[in-house]
């Protein structure tokens, strides 16, 4: 990825330690309070009716759901199919997060101009029509963009991992490694890229924060309801909890045609790194450095931390600038 004249560029930690949050030269708009909940369905491939995901409850396969393809795919994030990336990464984004995307570029997304690192945001379609106008423009000045045939939505959350492992099978099936991770997370990507090195040689592997024994809510009231149509198990499998979690590069093409055929449900992480990937036989890993929670912004916890979560964009400066402070020493 590369960052164009406008974006600050740093050269030494001195740089990055004195570095200012820089907002981008886009046109913007006033948005309604209630914009992030506007859309209430999407479209079934095989129908030109609406169909509300309240009725997905009654088991619909997600190929009935996803619509393949890009209105944006921005291929040129991952030359050559990626044969030289060590990892990709994806981070799941809103059409109206701006500023938690330029944080990112300011601050550990600086990592993507290495060779061997790629970096794009997988967002959706908005209903609003002046929101997908600027989300183009900034893709345009940016060039980090991935816009999937779906509406951006809570409820699309699986839709959206689904077009990011589409997208790396089309476009980066020989990248070694790929993160899937959120717009709200810190990435130690000095821990995470040793990381990779020292299991550079797995194969069929999520890691994560391994969540083990969960068990499926069925009351209807509640936001994370799953019925016994979608999931008829009384405890769901093993999972890499959703904030980031990282796996090989070997498993794209099956996660993603597996995925298709099972039963939709909307918890992302239940659905892709639980059912999908059991369903193949992908080994999930507990691995203690990704915390995905908030946690203290103590020199020493963001040091030894792979992903931190809950991070407001304004603060990935405070961690970045911690994370480069090479007076602390920590055990």
């Amino acid at each position: 990825m590369s960052f164009p004249e406008n974006i600050t560029t740093f050269n030494t930690t001195k740089d990055v330690v004195s570095a200012k949050p820089v907002s981008p030269k886009l046109k913007e708009t006033k948005l309604p309070s209630s914009h992030e909940s506007v859309v209430q369905s999407i479209p079934l491939k095989t129908s030109n009716e609406n169909i509300t995901l309240d009725k997905t409850v009654q088991g619909i396969p997600t190929e009935h759901l996803y619509q393949s393809g890009y209105d944006i795919p921005n291929v040129d994030l991952c030359p050559n199919l990626g044969a030289k990336l060590k990892v990709v990464v994806g981070i799941m984004s809103a059409p109206s997060h701006q500023e938690a995307r330029m944080a990112i570029r300011q601050t550990w997304g600086h990592y993507a101009l290495r060779k061997d690192v790629s970096l794009g945001f997988i967002v959706g379609m908005s209903k609003i029509s002046s929101m997908n106008d600027i989300t183009a423009e900034e893709s345009a000045v940016y060039g980090d963009i991935i816009r999937g045939n779906f509406i951006d939505s809570y409820d699309n959350l699986t839709l959206k991992t689904i077009s990011f492992l589409e997208w790396i099978d089309n476009y980066c099936s020989q990248a070694h490694y790929i993160l899937k991770t959120d717009d709200d997370m810190f990435i130690n990507f000095t821990k995470l890229l040793g990381f990779i090195d020292k299991h550079w040689k797995q194969e069929k592997t999520i890691y994560g924060r391994l969540a083990k024994k969960w068990k499926p809510i069925r009351n209807r009231k509640s936001k994370y309801f799953v019925s016994p149509k979608q999931f008829s198990h009384s405890v769901f499998p093993d999972f890499t909890t959703g904030p980031a979690y990282l796996f090989t590069g070997d498993i794209v093409h099956d996660m993603y045609t597996n995925a298709l055929k099972t039963t939709y449900l909307k918890l992302e992480d239940v659905f892709t790194t639980g059912i999908v990937a059991q369903s193949i036989n992908v080994k999930r890993i507990h691995i203690n450095e990704f915390i995905n929670k908030r946690i203290p912004f103590n020199i020493c916890n963001i040091k030894k931390s792979i992903s931190i979560h809950m991070i407001k964009f304004y603060e990935q400066f405070d961690l970045w600038k911690k994370l480069l402070d090479g007076r602390s020493k920590c055990k």
